[in-house]
């Protein structure tokens, strides 16, 4: 069996290259469980919520440092579940979540801070402000694309704001779902933060419990489920889904630029992101030229041989890798053509970088997320017709316009929507920890990131505070017709 050498950190571990990721090999959680564990969180909540600045940052230092010192564990881990490259654990795992700490913890202090308000004159003699306080016990459904990423992401917002939280990893990726368990479990009593490990009966569980608030990261469709199971409860919810993201090139763009920007956040983690480029539009007068560009960028990013360099990781399962492959075969049959890649294996869920152009519109690689290594390519003229295009569909988690032209891209941003953009990049918007991440209706409810996080997992009270007697006092009743006056008075002029 061939094999491949892989360096994590100061080890170097031989891994071979056939390997494929493993079954579900994770337990369903017991009821009574999953009870036991709500049911002691909901009493320890008060003190939680009621936690101060510096008692919260210990629980955050806490968790960056375990997940520092488990930085190669998780390597490992996310490995040994679909062979993503350490490097990348890095760039799209670890980082995400220590920088999202680091963020946290430099701002929670203004954060938790009372946030003063103008009163109107109208109610003079009072003062307003806005306290952010917890929701209380929270529910974070992570994905397997990203699974340290999005579980910890979410629990870092859900920790600041003062909440206890209960998460369930995904059970595609149970070595790292196990992991998560583990560090969770050394660094937090059960009451504060605990991890449930399961699949659908598991989440069925869950989702019966009335949790304060449920942040669910994963597909529409069952983030329908997640919200209709939140109803019962009226319980808040955050949804990151997903959706078709598109990209468009225009005939101004520098293609060197695009090729290799488009390219990196296409093929990297194998498509499986949710906000990767979905399909691309390209000016008429740029298409083989821009083709040619990702093929060569494709050729650097795996050289020469993606099924063998271990930068390019693999479909996460055998599910994925027939569905993926079916939305090819598909287009392949409807009369779209293969540029680039198209080769499969299923002993590894290996599917190559693929790039395709003719696809039908109504095929089912343009009617569904490919969420895979699969980019099509459509040629277009008049960007207007793609704008309209794009409106006739679900409004997508991301939209990434390739321009030199101001004029264009502002006419694009103007006349689209979409959860977050990208202008000459994509998908890079996920880490700025300033900016809110979520989508629009299909694509999501809610924003994450930073502080858009803390108050996500936070219900902003209103306070006003009277502290004399104001005009509100002359206007009780019983009416008459100098106090209709003075409301007279006061609807004309406050």
């Amino acid at each position: 069996m061939a094999a491949t050498t892989v360096t994590m950190n100061t080890e170097t571990r031989i891994m071979p290259a056939t390997r494929t990721a493993p079954a579900n090999i994770v337990a369903e959680t017991p009821a009574a469980e999953i009870q036991r564990i709500f049911n002691l969180q909901r009493n320890a909540q008060a003190p939680i919520a009621n936690s101060t600045v510096r008692q919260r940052k210990a629980r955050l230092n806490a968790l960056h440092q375990a997940i520092l010192n488990y930085r190669p564990s998780l390597k490992e881990a996310l490995y040994d579940d679909y062979r993503k490259h350490p490097t990348e654990v890095d760039l799209a795992e670890i980082y995400a979540v220590t920088s999202e700490l680091k963020h946290a913890k430099r701002h929670l202090s203004a954060w938790m801070s009372d946030q003063r308000v103008p009163t109107p004159l109208a109610f003079l003699g009072s003062s307003s402000r806005i306290k952010h306080e917890p929701k209380g016990v929270v529910l974070i459904i992570s994905p397997w694309n990203f699974p340290v990423n999005l579980t910890f992401g979410p629990m870092v917002s859900a920790i600041a704001a003062g909440n206890t939280v209960v998460a369930k990893p995904s059970e595609l990726t149970p070595h790292t779902s196990a992991l998560i368990k583990r560090i969770v479990t050394e660094v937090f009593p059960e009451e504060e933060v605990a991890v449930v490990e399961g699949g659908v009966a598991t989440t069925t569980s869950l989702l019966e419990q009335p949790f304060n608030h449920i942040f669910f990261t994963g597909s529409p469709a069952i983030g329908k489920v997640v919200m209709t199971a939140a109803a019962k409860h009226l319980a808040s919810v955050t949804l990151e889904l997903g959706g078709k993201n598109p990209t468009i090139v225009d005939g101004t763009a520098d293609l060197d630029l695009a090729a290799r920007r488009i390219a990196w956040s296409k093929y990297f983690n194998n498509g499986q992101i949710c906000i990767a480029p979905d399909h691309v539009f390209i000016h008429k007068s740029q298409e083989e030229a821009f083709i040619r560009k990702v093929q060569e960028q494709v050729e650097k990013f795996y050289t020469g041989d993606p099924q063998r360099e271990p930068s390019y990781n693999r479909i996460v399962n055998a599910h994925h890798f027939l569905r993926v492959k079916g939305y090819v075969d598909d287009a392949v049959a409807a009369g779209g053509k293969v540029r680039m890649g198209g080769t499969f294996d299923a002993e590894q869920n290996y599917i190559a970088p693929t790039l395709m152009t003719g696809v039908p519109e109504n095929s089912a690689l343009m009617t569904n997320e490919i969420f895979g290594p699969v980019l099509p390519v459509i040629a277009y003229t008049d960007i207007d017709a793609v704008i309209a295009r794009i409106n006739a569909s679900e409004k997508p988690l991301g939209l990434y316009v390739y321009s030199r032209s101001r004029k264009n891209i502002r006419h694009i941003l103007d006349n689209t929507r979409a959860g977050g953009s990208c202008v000459n990049h994509s998908a890079v918007h996920f880490f700025n920890p300033h900016l809110p991440f979520g989508g629009s209706n299909n694509s999501g409810i809610g924003k994450g990131h930073g502080r858009f996080g803390f108050e996500e997992f936070s219900n902003a009270r209103a306070v006003l505070t009277q502290h004399m007697p104001g005009p509100l006092e002359l206007l009780l009743m019983p009416y008459d017709r100098f106090k209709q006056k003075l409301i007279d008075l006061t609807i004309r002029f406050f």
